[in-house]
């Protein structure tokens, strides 16, 4: 019996999470299935932490992959080596694709053209969209092309409106199976050192250095104007690319005092700042101010809601602020169009100092999650379909109901 192998393609940060997830439910129900991965936009850190084998040379570019570019930033990219970086991985994916029985392509355009051109069998979970934006997809030409193609099995999707609006499209193998991301939200129990009597608010600054150090400072403003009229407590959610180093030069630069162990301190403000305890910081906060993709959006799936600040980017500007707002509906809100606004911080204490008094909106709020982002689970649902494709020569997707299409 031939081994089977298994390419992943991913564009992203958020993508690149979601298919290590699929991946590591694959690897639990089918051991015997050998599985790759290409990171096509940054350094490929979630494969990376599983010691999974990689095919290309994964890069990071000015942009960190985010499409809300504006011409200076993909000006940026193109002197960095986006051309060159392209042409490389097209190559590199031409070399090995014929030893792999199926490419499962994670993000927008780019995977799924990448998988397309390799010419084999292919699986698309588009993860980077979704019919919330506007109400009805509108595709790319080029991606419609290649989901047409008869070597496209399945198109998996990160919401049911969104697999719902496909089949009415046209795109009847669109299914929507559930979105891996809320699969990782156990709480560890760590101890943050909450007074469950006081609001907790957590602050979620981003993945990508040096715009999250940015990001941070803008939040770390808008806590000690929030701080100076509600009491609150405030936890920071921080990845392992900001270093104690960043958070001393912050504190400094802003006023604050650095104590060890990540701890803020001015007047009578704390905050507390915590590695790998994100799961933690976001189950037990009552709001987050958040400045990121992903992290968000898995605050809206547990039913919370989220405040936004338009920074500087080149990820987190007003225009992904505003899109993000489209694709989450309620339980989103932004402040102003700029991080210059010098009403910014103001009104962002009045908007939260409203919601945490609003009842009914927070309840909205709860059930909203569960609409835009959905239930734990999608992991293992994508991986037994994909184990199933591997196993079957035939198509395996049956037509069975709107929310859960696979037999």
């Amino acid at each position: 019996m031939v081994k089977k192998e298994v390419l992943f393609m991913s564009n992203g940060h958020g993508e690149d999470l979601n298919a290590s997830l699929i991946l590591q439910e694959l690897h639990k129900i089918a051991p015997d299935i050998s599985i790759t991965a290409m990171p096509l936009v940054g350094e490929g850190n979630a494969y990376r932490s599983l010691h999974l084998p990689l095919i290309g040379q994964p890069k990071t570019l000015p942009s960190g992959g985010i499409f809300y570019m504006n011409p200076l930033t993909l000006l940026k990219d193109v002197f960095a080596g986006l051309i060159s970086l392209t042409i490389y991985q097209i190559r590199t994916l031409l070399k090995y694709c014929s030893r792999y029985h199926l490419i499962i392509a994670v993000g927008d355009i780019f995977p799924v053209t990448m998988a397309y051109i390799s010419g084999r069998p292919f699986v698309a979970f588009l993860v980077s969209t979704s019919s919330f934006y506007e109400g009805k997809l509108q595709l790319p030409w080029l991606t419609r092309w290649c989901l047409r193609s008869p070597r496209c099995l399945a198109i998996f999707t990160r919401d049911a409106f969104t697999a719902e609006d496909l089949q009415q499209q046209g795109l009847h193998n669109a299914y929507f199976l559930g979105y891996p991301i809320m699969d990782i939200l156990t709480p560890t129990g760590k101890n943050l050192h909450l007074d469950d009597n006081i609001p907790t608010i957590a602050l979620l600054p981003g993945s990508r250095v040096p715009e999250a150090i940015d990001n941070l400072e803008l939040l770390l403003q808008v806590s000690e104007s929030l701080a100076t009229l509600e009491k609150v407590q405030f936890r920071v959610a921080l990845v392992q690319a900001i270093k104690e180093t960043h958070l001393k030069r912050l504190a400094e630069k802003l006023g604050w005092q650095y104590h060890s162990l990540g701890i803020l301190v001015k007047d009578t403000i704390r905050i507390e700042c915590y590695y790998q305890a994100f799961a933690d910081i976001i189950d037990n906060c009552n709001l987050a101010i958040g400045m990121a993709g992903t992290a968000v959006e898995q605050v809206v799936g547990l039913g919370k809601p989220v405040i936004q600040l338009p920074g500087k980017g080149p990820q987190f500007t007003y225009a992904f602020a505003e899109a993000q707002m489209r694709l989450l509906g309620i339980s989103v809100k932004t402040i102003g169009k700029s991080y210059k606004n010098p009403y910014l911080c103001t009104e962002a204490t009045q908007t939260i100092q409203a919601i945490l008094k609003d009842k009914n909106y927070l309840e909205n709020c709860r059930k909203n999650g569960q609409e835009r982002v959905g239930k734990p689970g999608g992991s293992l649902s994508i991986a037994t379909a994909i184990a199933k494709l591997l196993c079957s020569e035939q198509k395996i997707f049956q037509k069975s109901n709107k929310k859960k299409g696979l037999n």
